[in-house]
């Protein structure tokens, strides 16, 4: 058997494994909301960490704090920060409102951990409360949000690497394509002529202006609750305390944390959290409309497009020998989906806040940060498997812009829109060239067509006019 120690809370005793640096409010927890298997990410844990390091390190100073706990506490907290404990989170994501779950495992840990370097026995809580000691000054309230919008802070930082790295993929891809003229579509019809690598130029464009947008979203972020306590009023806390602890919490991480300029807004709304996810959406739906491209582009070989080809990365079929689908581009799409959908659900959260605190943070804050998690995983995956591979099929390109009657388009500043649009009109409806029908009709002369309509003018075409 295993053996154990006996916790008690206000709810009364319970059992509790020896070997465990979780306590019992963390038991209550695991076996209250057994949802779904996944816990803290390591990003909130980090955060939470630093954030019980700048508390501890603010009472210290300031007198909240008498020295020879606080020197064992900062040490377990520096110890949770590397990482040492992240196998004792066990409180699943979803959970009590506010977070207070997560909240009394990270004291619990910290606490049982500086008992530890006390040199007396986990769960004396006597001597090393969780909650008056380790939480001094502090409640969930403040701390959760406050931790939660650091870990999104960090988990966007990565994010902006993995969408750099696709931003140059794509980028150098366009380089690369540039030389192929190609149909335009506009509504999925034929459209004037575009080069391919203006089509994968514009999405490396579009990806950085969706980063354009984050040091807005950062800047919310950083303005944080915490030494608001449970309310706003800093309840409990030592003079100083909140600044104090800001300063060090900024500190330690490296960001720009500032005291919330409004100490009852920061506790009431999640407004940081709502514009994360806005922003990961807007991303979302920019990858997903890249990826969707890639697929109509890339469709056939024989009923589709056939514009480019993708890396062929897996067979794409258990019963059909030699097909090989866009997988990499159907992995984007459905992780994009996924992120949408949190939004949806962050969406929720955030506008379910009630008076002085809204209990629904930690969905918010696990959907946002998982959110930001999985792209960053898969970005670089869909660079190197899929834009890195991509090549061009010169022979469609041009099978389709010499069918194409929109490049007729070309012609009205020379015959008139009228005159164009019979043209077009004859070239679909009997399936002929438009070169052809133009050096029939004696509209132009075969060099005429060519100096209009040959490659090289087509693909002078593709560049915007200034």
């Amino acid at each position: 058997m295993t053996a154990s120690r006996q916790e008690k809370d206000s709810l009364g005793p319970r059992d509790v494994p020896e070997s465990a640096y979780w306590g019992i409010q963390s038991l209550r927890g695991k076996e209250n909301f057994p949802v779904s298997g996944l816990h803290a990410s390591k990003h909130l844990i980090r955060s939470y960490a630093w954030l019980k390091l700048a508390c501890c390190r603010a009472n210290l100073e300031k007198g909240g704090l008498d020295a020879e706990r606080g020197k064992f506490i900062a040490q377990a907290a520096e110890e949770m920060a590397a990482g040492k404990f992240d196998g004792e989170f066990i409180v699943d994501v979803f959970q009590a409102g506010a977070g207070t779950s997560t909240n009394m495992n990270v004291n619990e840990v910290l606490a049982n951990r500086a008992l530890e370097l006390a040199g007396k026995s986990r769960g004396n809580y006597e001597y090393m409360s969780p909650n008056d000691h380790v939480n001094r000054g502090q409640s969930t309230n403040d701390t959760y949000p406050a931790a939660a919008q650091v870990a999104v802070m960090f988990a966007l930082k990565d994010l902006r690497v993995s969408v750099t790295t696709l931003i140059e993929s794509l980028r150098r891809k366009g380089q690369e394509f540039v030389r192929f003229p190609k149909s335009g579509r506009t509504h999925l019809k034929d459209a004037p002529p575009i080069s391919l690598g203006s089509e994968f130029l514009a999405y490396a464009t579009v990806l950085e202006r969706v980063l354009e947008l984050l040091p807005s979203v950062e800047s919310a972020l950083a303005e944080i609750p915490l030494g608001g306590s449970a309310v706003g009023t800093g309840l409990n806390s030592v003079v100083g305390f909140r600044a104090r602890s800001v300063q060090e919490y900024a500190r330690l991480t490296g960001l720009p944390l500032r005291v919330a300029r409004d100490p009852f807004e920061t506790m009431q709304s999640r407004f940081p959290l709502g514009a994360a996810s806005g922003w990961l959406r807007t991303l979302a739906l920019e990858l997903i409309r890249i990826a969707n491209d890639l697929r109509l582009l890339c469709s056939g070989p024989a009923t589709g497009f056939d514009e480019i080809r993708l890396p062929e990365i897996q067979p794409g079929s258990s019963i059909m020998p030699g097909k090989v689908n866009p997988s990499a581009a159907e992995a984007l799409d459905q992780i994009a989906f996924h992120v949408v959908g949190a939004d949806t659900a962050t969406m929720l959260a955030v506008q379910g806040g009630q008076l002085e605190i809204n209990v629904m943070m930690p969905l918010a804050a696990f959907e946002v940060i998982f959110s930001s998690e999985i792209l960053t995983n898969y970005l670089p995956v869909f660079a190197r498997t899929c834009v890195d591979g991509i090549t061009a099929n010169p022979a469609r390109l041009e099978q389709y812009m010499v069918r194409s009657a929109a490049i007729a388009t070309i012609l009205t500043p020379k015959l008139g829109y009228m005159k164009v649009a019979e043209v077009i009109h004859e070239a679909e409806r009997t399936s002929r060239p438009v070169k052809e029908i133009l050096v029939e009709r004696k509209l132009l002369t075969k060099d005429e067509v060519e100096a209009l309509l040959g490659n090289a003018a087509l693909l002078k075409l593709t560049q915007p006019v200034p």
